[in-house]
């Protein structure tokens, strides 16, 4: 039977060594990428959108990503439409990390599908291991929060600025604080919030 790769073992959910040099090479075409992604003219908007695709999984048709944006692999990052991110979007992408349509994203939010063994005896060996991470349709999360490994969040829910996800989330409900908690349901009364505005 073949050896797994480090590779292999790191997109099969199991510990792995992320120094292994095909891992390495891999973040370090991720970083080239992105280096020029991050330094085009703001104006320059389809061409950083062109870069993007160079490593990212899957996008839909519409997405925007404010620079500077940053990732291990990209190839690991799945969007769906009319997803927008803000600025110092950090994602640790070595698990599976997949977005519904309709994401938006505060600045500063975090995501990292990624860990380290609690004992450092196995971190000494350079071992890691890393869940996937997904995000439903109409989700918003707020500025600096911060997503953890292994997390599902449901379609429609906000999760509130500052806020450490480290459990599943689930749908329909504003989340918030450190560790993540619901705090109430969204309902249709909160469709009255803007009510009072003129929309035309």
């Amino acid at each position: 039977m073949k050896k797994q790769s480090e590779k292999e073992k790191m997109l099969a959910g199991k510990p792995y060594k992320g120094m292994s040099e095909e891992l390495l090479n891999d973040r370090q075409y991720a970083k080239e990428v992105l280096f020029d992604f991050n330094t085009l003219r703001p104006r320059e908007i389809e061409k950083r959108n062109e870069l993007l695709k160079q490593i990212l999984g899957k996008t839909g048709e519409t997405f925007f990503i404010e620079p500077p944006f940053r990732c291990d692999y990209g190839y690991n990052i799945t969007l769906g439409e009319n997803f927008y991110s803000n600025y110092n979007f950090t994602v640790l992408d070595c698990a599976p990390i997949t977005f519904g349509d309709h994401v938006l994203l505060g600045p500063n939010v975090s995501i990292y599908a990624v860990n380290h063994p609690t004992h450092h005896e196995l971190r000494v060996q350079e071992y890691e291991y890393a869940l996937p991470v997904t995000i439903g349709n109409n989700v918003w999360i707020g500025g600096g929060a911060i997503i953890n490994m292994g997390v599902s969040i449901g379609d429609n829910t906000i999760i509130g600025s500052g806020s450490v996800v480290t459990k599943d989330i689930p749908a329909n409900v504003i989340a918030v604080g450190n560790p993540c908690r619901a705090l109430r349901e969204i309902t249709d009364k909160d469709k009255k919030q803007f009510a009072h505005l003129d929309y035309n």
